[in-house]
């Protein structure tokens, strides 16, 4: 991926730089936490037990977190690309039901399936080829299972993308230099979401990847029309 400042090989490495900072500097949004939770609430269907999900993209395990938070008997599978980020997700406390692996989305065939749900937060744009990786997503799932993309997307919107670079340029770059003394992996957030589809393009490139009943959600509080679940089934 090129266009928004890194290139797709470079960003595990970026992430790989930003991890240990990364948990303190998300916990001040005051939303981030919430909106995970939102839409693992949206993948998972209520009264569902013993289901098998995957975590697609984990980070330090904030979507882990949100997906049991939401169910919590269900047998987690959660990847990541970057290892320290992954680190960062493994020392915390899990049950037994979690399992981390560091691999790459690109690399999904090895991860044994189908599962029943997917939540991705985060991940689609910071990858090479989307409309790849949303075919695999879906054959890692069974028929019927769901996807859940978690993801900021302003294209639409005037006031999203108004909003959007005054909450980086004010808030997140001068946090992420003070913090890790270098914004490189911020300012490749603040390119990456302004390069990215707009939500009409993301339910576009779901129903392209074979996905059905193609819906969408937006978040509360200043997130509203910027962070977004787009949610799909597999036929």
């Amino acid at each position: 991926m090129k266009g928004n400042g890194l290139p797709r090989a470079e960003v595990p490495a970026a992430f790989d730089a930003g991890a240990a900072s990364y948990d303190r500097l998300v916990g001040l949004n005051p939303g981030y936490h919430r909106d995970l939770r939102l839409s693992a609430r949206r993948l998972v269907p209520p009264a569902r037990s013993g289901l098998r999900i995957l975590d697609a993209g984990c980070g330090t395990g904030a979507s882990t977190a949100a997906l049991l938070a939401i169910a919590p008997d269900a047998r987690i599978t959660a990847i990541d690309a970057s290892a320290a980020m992954l680190a960062r997700a493994r020392a915390k406390t899990w049950p037994s039901t979690v399992d981390f692996r560091h691999t790459p989305v690109e690399e999904l065939a090895g991860v044994p399936g189908p599962f029943d749900a997917i939540l991705a937060a985060y991940l689609l744009r910071n990858v090479a080829d989307p409309d790849a990786t949303l075919r695999d997503l879906r054959g890692s799932l069974r028929p019927g299972g769901h996807l859940a993309l978690h993801e900021y997307s302003v294209r639409d919107s005037r006031r999203a993308r108004w909003v959007w670079n005054a909450v980086c340029g004010a808030i997140v770059l001068p946090l992420g230099r003070v913090t890790t003394g270098d914004a490189t992996l911020y300012r490749y957030l603040r390119r990456s979401v302004l390069a990215f589809d707009g939500v009409g393009d993301l339910c576009d490139r779901m129903a392209r990847a074979g996905f059905t009943d193609v819906r969408t959600g937006t978040m509360p509080g200043w997130s509203r029309g910027i962070v977004h679940t787009v949610l799909g089934t597999a036929p």
